[in-house]
């Protein structure tokens, strides 16, 4: 998919973890910058601030943004991805954030990154998606990763994984379906690869497999998994789906990419905010 085209900034939402006072005083201060600018700004409810008109996020959905603002750690812009899928790039701000693999800017730069951003010197970074399907019931869009683990912590199930005319069969607590931006997470902590975020592919990383299944880097094809048992799904970690015995669930590339706003070219962030 072709990313957006770097245009004057008119209009822009701001998304921030909840709960977070420190959060909501760089929002402040990020609304106050963007009204000097000229630029419209919107908040997603609950977050209220000066110069910012708040809306829920069905309001919201109706509106045309050029920016996203993602204040928190890589768990509030993995939300502002789910909560606006489409073609609106994402600028992610760690505030609070352990981490912030995502991040783009920081709380110290804040005021030089405002200034870039309204002058148009910025680029895009695109990301691709993936999404579960569960019979009909299509799941939310997914930025890192989808975990599909048993439902039954006391037997393990056997679980179909099937890539084009390939189909195995192996016993294991479960299977992370990683995008090369979720390398970093949960796939990583189980012995998962670290792969560069341009690339186009996705990783099959088991979890617990009996026969020690090792993790494999697979094109962007479509993947069919079903287990014998109650299985959870669960999409970046935050929200959970059930899938029953024999029921198949298919993976597959969501229509619309991710697009960051990057300020500046990184060849080995992900390295580099891991600590290496």
């Amino acid at each position: 998919m072709t990313p957006p085209q770097a245009k004057p900034i008119q209009t822009a939402v701001i998304v921030a973890k909840l709960n977070s006072k420190e959060a909501e005083d760089a929002a402040a201060k990020i609304s106050g910058l963007l009204a000097a600018g000229k630029v419209k700004t919107y908040t997603l409810l609950p977050l209220k601030v000066e110069h910012g008109i708040a809306l829920a996020q069905d309001d919201l959905k109706k509106i045309k943004t050029d920016l996203i603002f993602a204040i928190g750690g890589d768990g509030t812009t993995l939300r502002a991805f789910r909560s606006f899928s489409g073609d609106a790039p994402v600028v992610s701000m760690n505030i609070g954030g352990h981490k912030g693999i995502l991040s783009e800017v920081q709380i110290s730069s804040l005021h030089t990154a405002i200034d870039a951003i309204l002058a148009g010197k910025y680029f895009f970074d695109s990301r691709i998606m993936i999404q579960a399907t569960i019979g009909r019931k299509v799941l939310p869009p997914a930025l890192n990763d989808i975990l599909i683990t048993r439902a039954n912590l006391t037997r393990t199930p056997v679980l179909s994984i099937k890539l084009l005319d390939d189909e195995i069969s192996q016993r294991m607590d479960g299977i992370v379906i990683s995008t090369p931006t979720g390398s970093t997470g949960h796939s990583f902590s189980i012995g998962g690869p670290v792969l560069h975020e341009g690339l186009g592919c996705l990783i099959l990383t088991p979890v617990a497999s009996v026969n020690r299944m090792p993790p494999l880097v697979i094109p962007i094809e479509e993947i069919y998994i079903k287990s014998n048992m109650d299985m959870n799904l669960v999409i970046d970690g935050q929200e959970a789906f059930k899938s029953e015995p024999d029921q198949i669930v298919r993976i597959s590339r969501f229509p619309h990419d991710a697009h960051f706003l990057r300020l500046r070219k990184s060849g080995m962030r992900q390295l580099t905010k891991l600590g290496f």
